[in-house]
């Protein structure tokens, strides 16, 4: 493969190189978001849960918790909402909205590079096969099979070969990572809108018992005083 790389017309070596080029730098990509996805998909079930039950019943235990999983994107998301200073249920909800919004662009990093490198390598090694082509029909003389002019169309050939399976193998891989990579993030979306709606829920009921609360307090607090001024306490 390497004698035949070097073979190849110098056309042909920088379209291989330019796609090489590329899969490194999506190697780089992968190997980046491998490390995200894997700290992510361990952490945000377990934690997820953990915040809703502490929420329930040890409030005051839940910044301590979110503070020390703050790498984590559904706990920032969860973060932007119970920080706010007594929030009504739907500044509750637009704050967890605004935050998820923020937070889209960390999980699908490099998510453009590795769709860049899917459509962009088949092309180079379609371009790599239609100039090697050309080389080797260039070459080609039909009166003169087996004389001088052989050497030219082989590398031609060997040209369009190898910059066709180069570019096709890049895409490929890619490819395959950048589908995983999609359906990491759909599920982990799904699974962010699932518990960001259970810790609205809950602050809801919370927020409904602390009104209700209030209101028995302040109607209590009314009829004293009507009393007092009758004369009655």
């Amino acid at each position: 493969m390497l004698d035949a790389f070097l073979k190849m017309p110098l056309s042909g070596q920088v379209l291989v190189g330019l796609t090489l080029l590329l899969f490194v730098i999506s190697t780089a990509c992968i190997a980046e978001r491998i490390r995200f996805w894997m700290r992510v998909t361990q952490r945000h079930p377990v934690f997820a849960k953990e915040i809703i039950k502490l929420y329930q019943h040890q409030p005051e235990l839940v910044a301590e918790k979110i503070k020390r999983n703050i790498d984590l994107p559904i706990a920032r998301i969860f973060a932007a909402a119970l920080e706010l200073d007594n929030p009504n249920p739907e500044e509750f909800r637009l704050a967890m909205e605004s935050e998820l919004q923020a937070e889209i662009p960390t999980m699908k990093r490099f998510g453009g590079v590795l769709e860049l490198t899917v459509g962009l390598a088949p092309m180079l090694g379609l371009i790599g096969t239609i100039t090697g082509l050309i080389a080797a029909f260039g070459s080609l003389n039909i009166g003169d099979i087996g004389g001088t002019k052989t050497a030219g169309v082989s590398s031609g050939i060997s040209e369009a070969l190898i910059t066709t399976a180069v570019g096709l193998v890049v895409a490929a891989t890619c490819l395959v990572f950048a589908t995983i990579f999609r359906n990491i993030y759909n599920r982990q979306m799904a699974l962010i809108q699932e518990y960001g709606g259970q810790l609205e829920l809950v602050y809801r009921r919370r927020s409904g018992r602390d009104n209700s609360q209030s209101m028995i307090m302040s109607e209590l607090s009314d009829a004293i005083r009507q009393l007092a001024a009758k004369g009655k306490l």
